[in-house]
């Protein structure tokens, strides 16, 4: 199908209204349109000291601003939402992530590779749903696809052995069994009963910080209505909406076929020796989303990371190659930069020195006082000993997670391949596993899950680090 220049042709219910996320933004609008408050010899929030910091810190840490990575996040997270893997609204991601780089100087392409087919849907209703939330949702392959429909909608629970008759409504029902044997029967049931269409409420997580997130049904057999899978908090809200009075739903379905997702790479050479001879270092991020996750966080905050420190690193002098790299897909289990990795021969492996992936940077849950340094192989190497001294440096050091093994993001594909990478987030105290309540559900938005702090201190990092090692090799 054509793909249109926004996500907004394909999804419209899926992005935040404008007067939603101006809204939602509320008493936090101004810290997102300002850079943190402090100067450049000043101790950061949550420091134990004042930086220490060399010549080469302060040219990064002068430039490098939350405000301007901050403008990134909003334009994927509220401008395009959701970010499905071989989507338009990826592809619009990817456009503009590239028209960023390229303005910036750097050359710049997209790296194309197919991915599995996706069958996604939107809600919308009346009176209108809560808008400072996505209302992006998954759809069953086994359900009508390409549809609109509306109809009042009725609760009707788990239904597992009877309903009421709801000849020309929407059924929302709680799935009893989260797989297609389990849930068929319901759907079967809330069909015969006339339904037109279906929609799948999932169970309360039963960790108390984390939400059940939206999902495309499996089902055995086929049904001639949408089926479709919200989230945890679009369950509450659906709910709280029919307690308030009548409501209709419109349930639209659409389906992806023959998909292509792309990685955006951008690279500046070094200088002194020949092209070739030069090491390189990438700072990477992937910017898809889960299905009803607009990824303010995950990752909005990690690619706007990327895309700020190649804006400050565009013009000063390295002896590596830089690349900036963003990887789509990788919600599906790091598609593109395993991708990427099988693309580069020996002599380019042995060439890329190092590599600082960025996955949740910026979260604003309390308890994500610690920043962790995760490698897939447990082993220290110069990209996160880089980091840890940067943070010396920079006043930070009890904040830092010691070198923890642990992958599912980007750097897990590099180090499966013996090139040093890790991966950079803020996360809860205790373990890496302590992920904030947001992760991967509809509110993953700038208003709810995004601190401009975090970012400015994860940029000073990063920066800090790869301009060190750039310098030095």
């Amino acid at each position: 199908m054509p793909e249109p220049t926004s996500a907004a042709s394909a999804h419209p219910a899926a992005r935040l209204s404008r007067r939603g996320a101006l809204a939602a933004l509320g008493g936090v609008a101004a810290s997102l349109v300002a850079a943190p408050a402090w100067a450049v010899d000043d101790r950061r929030p949550g420091a134990v000291a004042a930086p220490a910091l060399t010549a080469r810190d302060r040219v990064v840490v002068q430039r490098v601003s939350a405000a301007r990575a901050i403008e990134h996040v909003v334009e994927l997270s509220e401008g395009i939402g959701p970010r499905i893997g071989g989507t338009p609204s990826e592809r619009a991601a990817a456009d503009y992530l590239a028209g960023v780089l390229d303005s910036y100087g750097y050359e710049v392409r997209l790296e194309p590779f197919g991915v599995a087919d996706k069958f996604l849907a939107d809600l919308s209703g009346t009176p209108a749903l809560d808008d400072d939330i996505c209302w992006q949702a998954g759809a069953s392959e086994r359900g009508a696809l390409d549809v609109s429909v509306t109809a009042e909608a009725v609760d009707i629970g788990p239904a597992t052995t009877e309903a009421p008759d709801l000849t020309g409504k929407i059924a929302l029902v709680d799935q009893v069994v989260a797989n297609a044997a389990g849930r068929t029967p319901q759907v079967a049931l809330a069909v015969a009963r006339g339904a037109v269409a279906v929609v799948l409420l999932p169970a309360d997580n039963p960790n108390p910080i984390r939400r059940s997130q939206a999902f495309s049904p499996l089902l055995s057999e086929d049904f001639g209505v949408p089926v479709v899978g919200v989230a945890q908090v679009q369950k509450h809200r659906l709910r709280e909406a029919l307690a308030r009075g009548p409501l209709t739903l419109t349930v639209r379905t659409d389906a992806f076929r023959g998909l292509t997702s792309h990685n955006v790479l951008a690279e500046r050479a070094g200088r002194g020796r020949p092209s070739g001879a030069r090491p390189a270092l990438m700072v990477c991020a992937h910017y898809d989303s889960v299905i009803g996750a607009p990824g303010a966080n995950d990752d909005g905050s990690g690619t706007a990371l990327t895309l700020e420190v190649a804006r400050v690193m565009r013009s000063l002098p390295t002896e590596a190659d830089l690349r900036f790299s963003l990887w789509g897909s990788e919600e599906q289990g790091l598609i593109g930069s395993r991708y990427h990795v099988a693309q580069l021969d020996q002599a380019e492996r042995d060439r890329l020195l190092g590599v600082y992936n960025n996955d949740m940077v910026a979260t604003s849950w309390d308890p994500a006082t610690r920043y962790w340094v995760l490698s897939w192989d447990g082993s220290a190497n110069v990209v996160n000993t880089s980091v840890i001294d940067a943070a010396e440096r920079l006043g930070y050091s009890p904040s830092l997670s010691p070198v923890t093994t642990r992958g599912a993001s980007d750097h897990q594909s590099f180090q499966e391949q013996g090139i040093a990478s890790s991966n950079f987030s803020w996360r809860g105290e205790e373990s890496p596993a302590l992920l904030e309540p947001p992760y991967h559900s509809p509110e993953d938005t700038v208003a709810k899950n995004i601190s401009p702090e975090r970012m400015q201190v994860s940029l000073e990092l990063i920066g800090s680090a790869l301009y060190e090692q750039a310098r030095a090799v």
